[in-house]
């Protein structure tokens, strides 16, 4: 018999991925925007990204319908868990989203929608962070009902991990402009490029530290079979990739410190999973606990399957189309 319950959390589980790296880069650009103050290279920073980022998003509501069809149980508990980072993220992805589009029409007012653009950036990039933090220090639940506080999400833990998400989408955007740009604002994301590698580097020591020391459900699954065989590799891989990425950035690669850092999200992502697995509201409801009925999941599968093949053709061919690089003095698509 086919299992509904895990194909669609390995749907999620993908959409939650490609949302991390293609919004991980564009929230990047917003968040490496305070290292440049050159208008014409601002804009070029937002043109690289101008005819992609919308659809970036797309993913997101993908894997809240996802939930909300396959898992209510998760949709409705975590919504109300995290309630007020969500809200909180979604205002500053409008701010963003508003920005994008005022920006370029704006000329007395540019500054104040850099603004915008900056600080949306880094709340919705920080938000998620710590929507992360929270989920993985688990949710308080009696008989499928959320039952802790409002201000349970604020912890310590959180707010470290809302600081990790920052740099990790700054690493990701800066790897993406390298790749875009070139001249002045290249090489400037060039010497960038390193330090915030190592910074990624502290970053992820210090969560694979506290996260086993702070949750021992967490300790135990990381230390037993078949855990600890999946997840001893991947220490030594980020560790491998960090290297590649800072030796390809010296070396002046244009394209590989991207590919590397894209390597390290998803050691990143593959070690969140096997921490978790199997459990979907942590630490105790399952992904089958959570599961809607078998029709409901069969049902939605079916548009699924329609319509995620559909927006990764269009997700690609918007790449494909504006896959050059974004120069100085370009017009660009606004």
């Amino acid at each position: 018999m086919i299992d509904l319950s895990l194909i669609w959390i390995l749907i999620i589980g993908l959409g939650v991925l490609i949302y991390i790296v293609l919004d991980g880069f564009d929230l990047g650009i917003g968040i490496l925007f305070p290292f440049i103050s050159d208008r014409q290279e601002r804009d070029v920073m937002m043109n690289t990204v101008a005819p992609v980022w919308d659809g970036n998003e797309t993913w997101m509501v993908l894997g809240g319908a996802g939930l909300f069809a396959a898992f209510p149980l998760v949709y409705s508990t975590v919504l109300s868990a995290l309630y007020i980072p969500i809200i909180l993220m979604v205002i500053a992805l409008i701010f963003r989203g508003v920005a994008f589009e005022f920006r370029f029409k704006a000329n007395k007012t540019k500054h104040l929608w850099d603004q915008a653009f900056i600080w949306g950036s880094i709340l919705t990039s920080f938000l998620q962070g710590v929507i992360l933090g929270a989920y993985i220090q688990g949710i308080e639940t009696t008989n499928g009902i959320y039952t802790g506080g409002g201000l349970d999400w604020l912890t310590p833990f959180s707010l470290f991990t809302g600081i990790s998400v920052v740099i990790l989408y700054a690493t990701l955007g800066c790897g993406w402009l390298i790749f875009k740009t070139e001249k002045m604002l290249q090489n400037r994301m060039f010497e960038l490029m390193p330090k915030l590698l190592i910074t990624l580097l502290l970053i992820f020591a210090c969560v694979s530290i506290y996260t086993p020391l702070a949750h021992h459900q967490i300790a135990e699954r990381w230390f037993s079979q078949p855990q600890l065989f999946y997840f001893s590799p991947v220490p030594v891989l980020v560790l491998l990739f960090t290297f590649l990425a800072i030796k390809a950035s010296k070396q002046r690669k244009e394209f590989m410190p991207f590919i590397y850092t894209l390597a390290l999200v998803i050691l990143a992502y593959t070690g969140f999973l096997i921490s978790l697995w199997p459990y979907v509201i942590p630490p105790s409801v399952t992904i089958w606990d959570a599961a809607a009925p078998a029709s409901s999941q069969l049902f939605a599968l079916i548009g699924a399957l329609i319509l995620i093949p559909i927006i990764l053709i269009y997700t690609g061919l918007s790449y494909w189309i504006f896959r050059d690089k974004v120069r100085v003095g370009d017009e660009g698509y606004h």
